[in-house]
């Protein structure tokens, strides 16, 4: 075991992801959670809602066009010999039990949120290959794909109520530990590609802690620091349905939504649910740009909705695009990826006034001008009045008028007292 990634992990025990949850089946978990004497409640975690629901007001979303196989309305039960058959039957490493609760879950997806599984089923078309290259990459259970689902509701800019971002839902600490640039212009969780990558990494290191999938799913949910404590208090046992009791309660039901998730989306069709159509480029392409851009600028100089832009680059939080500190992506359709290169002294001039070039970066201090007496020099001495002293004599040593005298000094009265300091312009 790598004792650096131990070490480095330890740092996240309080940070991980939001929620936490896991769906493996080892042989201590053969019987159902109900035959365990678990509590079984359902409980529907409220950012697991949230990102479900909050999906149908994003762009994408609103430009998805119906579903592609005609779907219908009419509402489809099995029985739980079927349901049990057909997980049964999943080419997945992990196993898929199977028990009222995970029915329950089920019907969640098939029933309830049946409009958002459709357009979850149509973006996956777009995000599932990418996730499925970067988990085979690391040889991992390509069934993982499934934990964006549960995460994010695969909307790339979420952000939870505790901070995590993104299609894998990382906290900044995760992030900027497996080098994802994070300030106040950039956020690389943001990015599906450089996510993907992060993730995968992150559940890769968390397998070589813990050996076992079930919990790697619950520490890359609620931290390995619940894990670990949830271990102890089970007299440490290492196996997820031991632990099972020892975690939040909200987070339980993670195991049976994850493999609800894997239901749903492999037999929507059965439940009469289709993917919708979305309005995403089948095709990318990637520029490096070396200028300070505004997505705006790009948007509007090649004829493309901006909502569509800020889709492919959601890393960029405030539109811009900083390439005069290094090389930036920037991700465009393919055939306008030719068309930025042709036209990029026209982007880089659009409203620059306005959108980039809104930093100063030098600032002249202008000084006050210095009162100045007609035909005098400007500079300022001051007087110490001596005893016997009067204003008017003051006036005339200096070569000056009481009137002029009084004003530099705020004086109301001619009345002034040993040791007065008197200002005299010169």
């Amino acid at each position: 075991m790598n004792f650096k990634i131990i070490f480095s992990l330890s740092s996240l025990l309080i940070f991980g992801s939001v929620f936490c949850f896991s769906q493996n089946n080892t042989a201590a978990s053969k019987k159902s959670v109900s035959e365990q004497g678990l509590d079984t409640t359902l409980v529907i975690p409220t950012d697991f809602d949230n990102s479900l629901d909050n999906m149908l007001h994003s762009w994408i979303v609103r430009r998805a066009s119906t579903p592609n196989c005609n779907p219908s309305d009419e509402i489809i039960e099995f029985s739980d010999s079927i349901y049990k058959l057909r997980l049964a039957k999943m080419p997945c490493l992990m196993e898929m039990p199977y028990n009222n609760t995970i029915r329950s879950y089920i019907e969640l997806y098939t029933v309830k949120k049946r409009r958002q599984v459709e357009y979850m089923m149509g973006m996956s078309h777009y995000y599932f290959p990418l996730f499925e290259q970067v988990l085979g990459a690391n040889n991992l259970p390509l069934e993982l794909k499934y934990l964006s689902i549960i995460e994010s509701a695969l909307n790339t800019t979420i952000v939870s109520r505790m901070g995590a971002a993104g299609l894998w839902q990382l906290m900044i600490a995760t992030g900027r530990m497996y080098g994802l640039e994070i300030n106040s212009l950039v956020d690389e969780r943001l990015s599906p590609d450089k996510a993907t990558n992060a993730a995968a990494h992150f559940l890769k290191d968390l397998y070589s802690i813990y050996g076992d999938w079930n919990l790697v799913i619950a520490s890359y949910n609620c931290g390995p620091g619940n894990v670990n404590k949830a271990i102890r208090r089970a007299g440490g046992k290492r196996d997820y349905w031991a632990i099972y009791p020892y975690l939040p309660r909200e987070t339980r039901g993670y195991v049976p939504i994850f493999i609800a998730a894997n239901y749903a989306l492999n037999f929507g069709a059965e439940h009469n649910i289709c993917a919708a159509t979305v309005n995403m480029p089948a095709l990318t392409d990637t520029i490096m740009v070396h200028h300070r851009i505004h997505l705006e600028q790009v948007a509007e100089v090649l004829n493309l909705p901006i909502e569509q832009v800020r889709l492919l680059n959601a890393q960029y939080v405030k539109d811009i695009i900083p390439g005069n500190i290094k090389p930036y992506a920037l991700c465009l359709p393919l055939n306008h990826a030719n068309q930025f290169i042709s036209k990029l002294d026209q982007v880089l001039a659009y409203r620059a006034d306005e959108l980039v070039n809104t930093r100063r970066s030098e600032i002249e201090i202008v000084q006050a001008p210095a009162m100045v007496t007609p035909g005098g020099s400007g500079r300022v001495i001051f007087h110490k009045v001596k005893r016997g002293q009067t204003l008017s004599e003051v006036a005339a040593k200096y070569g000056i008028s009481t009137s002029k005298l009084k004003k530099w000094n705020h004086l109301r009265k001619s009345t002034i007292q040993v040791g007065q300091r008197l200002k005299i312009l010169k």
